[in-house]
């Protein structure tokens, strides 16, 4: 694989293999067995978070998929990253979803990952920490407390949300020890090059 840059982005996720998710077999990704690896291939600023599906958002499309929290109602999957959480809320039966990254490489493994799977997702690339919500009445936010500042604006924009939040987290650095309640409880394999364990208790929370 070549570095590109923004202008011309080659379609890294179309060279993924693509398998269902161990925990959450109903969905299938275009997934990477190599970080490292896949990183100086797309030549990109940030690490790859798009082509591995993390145990937050893993624990939470698990949660979605069980239930009917998202059924009918209007989703917005906050860093997306894969798509995951947002392709396992519409298969949840989500009126729609919006599936929210930063990362411009994650709309094309967004995109590709909802053609896999048939279903459909929207994407935007605003960062909407900056502004109020858009009209949506649940957020589901996996796996992204894993850094100080993102942590904290990330915690910010929830509490003034006004609708449903889902927030997926493994026990990150920065998971607030109160102020959360706790869902649902899942004990997720996962690779020692991604987490440092085989096995790793990831928790689904709800903010009062």
């Amino acid at each position: 694989m070549a570095a590109t840059g923004q202008d011309e982005l080659v379609q890294f996720a179309s060279w993924l293999a693509v398998a269902p998710v161990p925990f959450v077999p109903e969905v299938l990704l275009h997934q990477a067995d190599d970080l490292q690896g896949l990183w100086e291939a797309t030549g990109a600023a940030a690490p790859p978070y798009w082509a591995f599906a993390w145990l937050g958002g893993q624990a939470l499309a698990r949660y979605v998929l069980d239930g009917d929290h998202v059924r009918g109602k209007r989703v917005l999957d906050l860093a997306t990253g894969s798509g995951l959480v947002a392709i396992a809320a519409r298969q949840a039966g989500a009126r729609s979803v919006l599936a929210a990254d930063i990362d411009p490489l994650s709309r094309e493994a967004v995109e590709a990952n909802s053609a896999v799977n048939r279903t459909e997702v929207m994407w935007t690339g605003l960062d909407l920490l900056d502004g109020p919500a858009p009209h949506v009445e649940v957020v589901l936010a996996g796996d992204v407390l894993y850094e100080q500042v993102m942590a904290a604006r990330v915690l910010t924009w929830l509490r003034g949300f006004e609708g449903t939040v889902l927030l997926g987290d493994p026990g990150r650095d920065y998971l607030p020890q109160t102020g959360l309640t706790e869902l649902a409880s899942y004990e997720i394999a996962t690779s020692r090059e991604l987490e440092g364990v085989p096995v790793k208790r990831t928790r689904v929370f709800t903010q009062p």
